[in-house]
């Protein structure tokens, strides 16, 4: 018997997810919502380990590389301006559907909900994420749980490629002294993307549960107090995803089709893990593999990209999310606060690296308008739900980037692999 594509294997471990997760919430199957659960914790484990490891030797392994490109300052001037341009289209989009809709206007929440959130954005984040920690960025916290004190570790993703790049372009400068250090680099490169291959073949199982313990733990119910906020952001991330991008592709003479169908693995694995950091790697792949970028770009690029190139999280979300909360507070807005959103939404990202979620990017917003981040606290319900979507677009927009720079200073493969799943079988 012939083993079914890929694609087709991620799609009936979708399905059979769905199921499970629906079966396990309606009927109460404690047993099987803790399977799946576990099951869909330990895939993300899996990839998270493996973050570090490959950021880290595949940006030492392209600094060697672009020793043999003349275009480097081209590449990175580009992937900033296609950065700017494609989260102002966002920005934009989100606040005509925010002004459209209402949302704010609709709302069923209760004020009592509006709580002030533990975490915020600052402006000053950027700056301290720069200076890396330790070599690898990584940071230590301690936090009470059921009265016991737990210990976890973090990394910095944007201190981590700062390491790398230090570290790599002493190498190069050393000359015959560095070679064994990039020898080596290169070998555990090799030696952690076959390790990579590997786990994403468990993405049809790892995807099932993932999507399955998302039914479980959060369901629908809560869409209904906030229903119009959340068809809001949810249209503006489909406008993004299917609209946008395809006609950006188009203008650069490329298909979309091709495209998602080489980026697609890394698109769903990013909505089922609510992560891009989790998706890095497959995102990586998926870039050089599926859509032919060169990796001494790609390893530079979708590092940085998964730290500052957010659409659906810094500029769609906060976007409505902000607008939300003025028209909740009956708060009017100027045509300079809304400029002030479109601001924040192009720069905020990259101000908040090394943070995570889009609580970070709308407190950042809030605040820099003078709304009350008490806000804030009235979506968190349904946040989960939201933040599904807003990571697809977010990993859709950081494989297109690079693709687009590639294809526009003529560095795209002419031959690529649209089956991911072949490609890293």
């Amino acid at each position: 018997m012939t083993r079914p594509s890929f694609g087709v294997q991620v799609f009936v471990g979708m399905a059979i997810g769905l199921a499970l997760g629906f079966v396990a919430r309606t009927y109460g199957v404690t047993g099987l919502a803790d399977g799946l659960k576990i099951v869909g914790d330990m895939f993300v484990q899996l990839l998270k380990a493996l973050v570090v490891p490959l950021v880290f030797t595949a940006i030492v392994a392209s600094i060697a590389a672009l020793r043999d490109l003349n275009n480097a300052a081209r590449l990175v001037a580009g992937t900033f301006v296609w950065f700017g341009i494609s989260a102002l289209v966002a920005v934009s989009i989100g606040l005509a559907l925010g002004t459209i809709l209402q949302p704010g206007a609709h709302a069923g929440v209760s004020a009592a909900a509006a709580i002030r959130p533990d975490t915020a954005g600052s402006w000053l984040d950027f700056l301290r994420g720069l200076v890396p920690v330790n070599i690898l960025g990584l940071e230590a916290s301690t936090s009470l749980a059921d009265g016991a004190a737990k210990t976890s570790l973090s990394f910095n993703v944007l201190q981590l490629i700062v390491a790398a790049v230090a570290i790599g372009v002493a190498a190069v400068r050393t000359g015959d002294a560095g070679a064994p250090f990039l020898a080596f680099n290169a070998s555990a490169l090799a030696i952690f993307r076959r390790i990579l291959r590997w786990v994403v073949r468990l993405t049809p199982i790892g995807t099932g549960a993932l999507l399955g313990s998302a039914i479980v733990r959060y369901g629908w119910q809560s869409l209904s107090a906030l229903g119009t906020f959340a068809i809001a952001v949810y249209i503006g991330l489909g406008l993004v995803l299917f609209v946008v991008y395809p006609l950006l592709l188009l203008a650069n003479g490329m298909s979309p089709r091709r495209f998602f169908a080489a980026a697609w693995p890394a698109i769903q694995l990013g909505f089922v893990s609510r992560s891009s950091i989790a998706t890095l790697p497959v995102t990586e792949q998926v870039v050089e593999q599926g859509l032919g970028v060169p990796r001494s770009y790609a390893a530079f690029a979708v590092p940085f990209a998964a730290t500052t190139k957010m659409d659906g999280c810094a500029a769609i979300y906060p976007a409505v999310a902000a607008l939300f909360v003025a028209q909740y507070y009956n708060i009017p807005l100027h045509g300079t606060d809304y400029l002030l959103i479109v601001l924040v939404s192009v720069l905020g990202s990259a101000a908040t690296a090394g943070l995570t979620g889009a609580l970070v990017m709308l407190t950042l917003t809030l605040s820099t308008l003078g709304l009350p981040l008490e806000g804030a606290g009235l979506l968190l319900a349904i946040d989960p739900i939201l933040d599904m979507g807003r990571t697809a677009v977010n990993v859709a927009g950081q494989a297109l980037i690079p693709t687009i720079v590639a294809k526009r200073q003529g560095l795209l493969s002419a031959t690529t692999n649209s089956n991911t799943g072949a490609a890293l079988a």
